[in-house]
């Protein structure tokens, strides 16, 4: 049993020494042959200085300078694809996923599954940015199926032929969680610690976790369609009986029913519907065109290895 390590990196030039001298004692005891991946996502800091020396004093240390930041996801593929061992084991760069933890994800792979999430036992994040988790994972399982686990983390260990489903995948939208379904629906979960963060801050908004996940609901899932289909037919039963209640009173009782404001909440009800159907079709339509635009998933300036 051999395990790579992957890690991708943003402005964690402070913190990578400390994670190599704890992840190396760890998966030395763990396994035989190990590899740690080093994944500069256009870092603002001296991150790919930091990997370069690491890289000179580690035999077992790769690092993959990336020529922008694409995104954690992208970066995390990248190394996914470099990866050399059957085993991955991905975490941050920040020391929240502790790195003693990770035999229990191995342990737990070893069960027969192919995929297992280490999941917090109490996030040390903010309350907005908890609130944001909550609901981009809430959003991912919804738009498949909740074939994920409850509460799933950036903290994983899989098998490296569950790549093989998502080899030819080329979208610059990237999601690890929802390729990693393509491939199995053997998933697993296990709790573990997380840790405090001890260095910069987190860059992860609740805009920027609102906005990916509106990402992986349009990119990945036809749900909004669905919905926006399902509100405009409750609507327009709603509209037939409108209709039905306004003959019937003028045959019934002779007149037609009084009330401008009637007439303009129905008028404003149906005309927010198809602006909220337009909208998400627009957002299906601007994900079409950023595909079509064949915009890389990340591109790679150089690697390092000793």
């Amino acid at each position: 049993m051999n395990v790579s390590l992957v890690v991708p990196v943003f402005n964690g030039d402070s913190s990578l020494p400390e994670l190599v001298s704890r992840l190396q004692p760890v998966v030395r005891d763990l396994c035989e042959k190990y590899e740690l991946i080093l994944v500069n996502d256009g870092s603002e800091d001296g991150s790919w200085e930091t990997i370069t020396r690491l890289t000179a004093a580690h035999v077992w240390i790769c690092g993959i300078d990336l020529m922008r930041n694409y995104g954690q996801h992208n970066a995390l593929l990248c190394g996914i694809r470099a990866a050399k061992h059957e085993i991955v084991v991905t975490l941050d760069d920040d020391l929240q996923h502790p790195p003693e933890e990770i035999p229990k994800l191995v342990h737990k792979l070893a069960e027969g599954y192919d995929v297992v999430y280490g999941i917090p036992e109490k996030r040390q994040h903010g309350l907005w940015r908890n609130l944001a988790a909550l609901v981009t994972q809430w959003t991912v399982r919804s738009a498949l199926g909740s074939k994920v686990p409850q509460g799933f983390s950036a903290f994983r260990a899989l098998r490296t032929r569950t790549r093989d489903a998502f080899e030819q995948y080329h979208s610059p939208f990237v999601s690890v969680d929802v390729l990693l379904t393509w491939a199995s629906t053997r998933f697993a979960s296990i709790k573990v610690r997380h840790d405090t963060r001890q260095f910069g801050a987190s860059t992860y908004t609740f805009r920027k976790l609102a906005s990916y996940a509106l990402v992986m609901m349009t990119g990945f899932s036809t749900r909004p369609l669905r919905f926006a289909s399902l509100a405009g037919f409750c609507f327009t039963i709603f509209g037939f009986f409108v209709l039905v209640y306004v003959v019937g009173r003028y045959f019934i009782l002779g007149g037609s029913m009084p009330g401008f404001p009637f007439l303009a909440s129905i008028i404003s009800i149906f005309s927010g519907v198809q602006l909220f159907a337009l909208g998400v079709i627009g957002e299906y339509l601007a994900q079409m065109h950023f595909r079509t635009m064949d915009r890389p998933i990340y591109t790679i300036r150089g690697t390092t290895r000793s």
